[in-house]
């Protein structure tokens, strides 16, 4: 799809400059420096002649056809040189100029004529305000970095030309290759999403990198990431999460969704690993790059000191990952050829004295072992250690394995050596224990995101014409808040149970209601004005007589007008007052960039005060609705404790699967609360006892 611009067979740089301190000289030498075997045509309006190729002063006096164009000229002449590649039949472009949108005011203009030159054409583009690309496999640089990245099996790409040209400084010092090299720049065109499509399978990327910080399109984000997790690890930082959602939320779900849930619930649902730091970023990069795909989660550390061996291991039980338990005939073989003050129980501790040798017995039985998936190899500098010695050591005996294996070799100098031998063998050495054990957990996470079995939907038969004329008749009185008679319709309509529940416009009618239902009964303000019915009085429960339900119509009419004297009331809503059960929050809140994020948790005033909720994007599998559920803190309580009854999970997972069912349906919720859902015990249901919805 971008062959064009990774794979030109011609290149034309239009602003190449005579001048050496020109971004258009720099570009271009970098293109004839790194070996690229193409056609380069430079384009200068007066030069004859750019560091010793013959210039044109348009790409329309080339003869030859021309695959990709690098746009290095000001922003006023940029439209009009993309008009002549357009012309020119050109493909892929490369636009290094800056001053379009990131400057704002006019440059956002011109950036939208820039996009609309490039579609009319049929073209692709990087950028604009782009360092440009580099592909090592095609040995182009079309770039002004100041270096070529050395060549390896990971594809990054990054919004950001400072963290490109900070990565390729540093992984030059570390040994490090890449495949491909893109710094995205506006991504007025080709995007994260793009790119993703385009490095699908790709036979020289092991692994693929991304800084990002924004996503445009989250729903083609999460489908794509979802096709290539399958077959490629892709790990992304993403900066710029921690603020909160710039739209006011008024639901509990908004208040508690921002864009940081948005992006860690995205990222989650598509298998898309996310680092937290730079560091990270690359410690993943490095193993996916280096290491086979782990089978289980049992893992081996071998050691010459105690302390980093302990660290280790409580890592290793914070990750998810396992210490493997030896065969007996490992623990014997063990026993029998390691110094008696040696632990053979995982970790394999072989002293600080070790030799070469005594590491060489511990890595052979730990790989040999078939309750190892994988192993941590730490080595700390002693007296008599051997750095580079072991570090070889390492090298020769784990040729071949199909089990992931790490180092952390912990100092300094004393291990320069040893270091660049394993990075050099592919064997990724971590600074620190826990950085290790992070990065085989995270291939472990990988492999059971690419096991994972197609997801299963659920679609229930609903009314769905009735809702959309309940909305259409809300948006015609003017109103985006659903009053509470309104959205038990929309409950309704889409099958979820709701208590018996009437609106009454008098004393007399409320009595009537109540003896019908039976009671106890519930007695709410019913107003399109008055959200939070709790906060003025405006509820009454447990009400059991007639005169008890007199006193409340007229108490609650009366806090109600004194409250909010221009509020539309509507009356008061009579409710049966159902049977006491767990409370469950089920919310929506629509992200800009995703979509509709639904909450599950705890319901009544336990969101306010423990915020445990889980996030999950809509539309939701059944798959991932049980794991939504289960991943909240309190869901021991809904599995019952100290004798108390399980909760009926099975109809909370319904109702989260009809909320996603009505949420994808009508994009213009933006904001849903069921709060709370009562769950009964199993095999009982659940039941809606209260509902707000906003439209946008």
């Amino acid at each position: 799809m971008l062959e064009a611009i990774f794979s030109p067979q011609s290149v034309a740089v239009i602003g190449a400059s005579p001048d050496p301190v020109r971004l258009g000289h720099r570009v271009l030498k970098n293109i004839l420096d790194h070996g690229y075997q193409g056609n380069i045509y430079p384009i200068h309006p007066r030069a004859t002649e750019v560091l010793g190729l013959c210039a044109y002063p348009s790409v329309l006096d080339i003869p030859n056809p021309i695959d990709l164009a690098v746009v290095v000229i000001p922003p006023q002449h940029v439209i009009a040189a993309v008009d002549e590649c357009g012309r020119k039949g050109i493909k892929g472009l490369v636009v290094i100029t800056a001053g379009f949108k990131e400057v704002g005011g006019a440059g956002r203009e011109l950036e939208r004529e820039l996009l609309a030159t490039v579609r009319r054409y049929g073209m692709r583009m990087i950028g604009p305000n782009s360092l440009g690309i580099i592909d090592t496999i095609s040995k182009l640089n079309a770039s002004f970095a100041n270096a070529m990245p050395l060549p390896g099996n990971i594809a990054l790409m990054s919004q950001s030309g400072a963290i490109c040209t900070a990565i390729l400084d540093w992984s030059h010092q570390q040994g490090i290759g890449f495949s491909r090299f893109v710094s995205l720049g506006n991504k007025t065109d080709v995007d994260e999403v793009a790119l993703l499509e385009a490095w699908n399978r790709d036979e020289h990327s092991r692994v693929i990198l991304a800084y990002l910080e924004a996503i445009d399109d989250g729903p083609g984000f999460i489908r794509v990431a979802r096709e290539v997790t399958k077959t490629t690890p892709v790990v992304a930082i993403k900066s710029g999460t921690t603020a909160a959602g710039t739209r006011a939320a008024s639901s509990h779900t908004g208040s508690l969704a921002g864009s940081e849930a948005a992006y860690e619930t995205a990222f989650a649902q598509s298998g898309i690993l996310r680092a937290r730091t730079l560091n990270e970023l690359f410690d993943l990069a490095l193993v996916f790059a280096y290491q086979p795909m782990i089978r289980g989660n049992r893992v081996a550390i071998v050691t010459n000191a105690g302390g980093p061996g302990i660290i280790a291991t409580d890592a290793v039980e914070r990750s998810g990952l396992a210490m493997a338990e030896f065969t007996p005939e490992t623990i014997r073989h063990l026993q029998e050829t390691l110094p008696p003050n040696a632990n053979v129980f995982n970790p394999i501790d072989v002293i600080g004295d070790a030799t070469p040798d005594r590491y060489a017995v511990a890595i052979k039985a730990a790989l040999a072992d078939p309750n190892v998936d994988g192993l941590i190899i730490l080595f700390t500098p002693q007296a008599v250690s051997e750095p580079l010695t072991i570090a070889n050591l390492i090298i020769n005996l784990t040729k071949g394995t199909d089990k992931p294996v790490v180092t952390s070799f912990m100092g300094g100098a004393s291990i320069e050596k040893a270091v660049q031998a394993l990075n050099a063998a592919r064997i990724p050495n971590y600074l620190f224990p826990e950085r290790a054990v992070q990065s085989l957990a995270a291939i472990y996470r990988q492999s059971l995101w690419q096991r994972r079995p197609t997801p299963t939907y659920r679609t229930f038969s609903v009314d769905r014409e009735r809702v959309a004329r309940l909305f259409a008749s809300v948006r015609e009185a003017g109103r985006v808040e659903l009053g509470e008679v309104e959205a038990r319709e929309v409950i309704e309509a889409y099958g979820m149970r709701l208590p018996k529940s009437r609106l009454a416009q008098t004393p007399d009618e409320a009595v009537a209601i109540a003896n019908e239902f039976g009671y106890p009964v519930v007695m709410k303000i019913s107003s399109p004005d008055i959200l939070h019915k709790s906060d003025i009085g405006g509820v009454r429960v447990g009400l059991s007589d007639a005169s008890a339900v007199r006193d409340a119509f007229e108490l609650i009419e009366y806090r109600a007008r004194k409250y909010l004297p221009s509020a539309r009331i509507w009356g008061v809503l009579v409710q049966e007052m159902v049977r006491k059960g767990r409370e469950v929050l089920v919310g929506v809140s629509r992200d800009p960039q995703f979509g509709p994020l639904i909450a599950v948790g705890m319901g009544g005033i336990y969101v306010e005060v423990l915020k445990d909720v889980a996030f999950r994007l809509a539309p939701l599998s059944v798959e991932e609705v049980q794991e939504q559920i289960r991943s909240i803190r309190a869901y021991p309580l809904l599995r019952g404790v100290r004798g108390e009854a399980p909760a009926d999970i099975a109809a909370i997972e319904e109702t989260v699967l009809r909320v996603s069912q009505l949420v994808t349906d009508f994009p213009e919720i933006v904001e849903m609360d069921i709060n709370p859902l009562v769950v009964h015990p199993e095999g009982e249901g659940a039941i809606v006892l209260d509902a707000r919805i906003i439209l946008n």
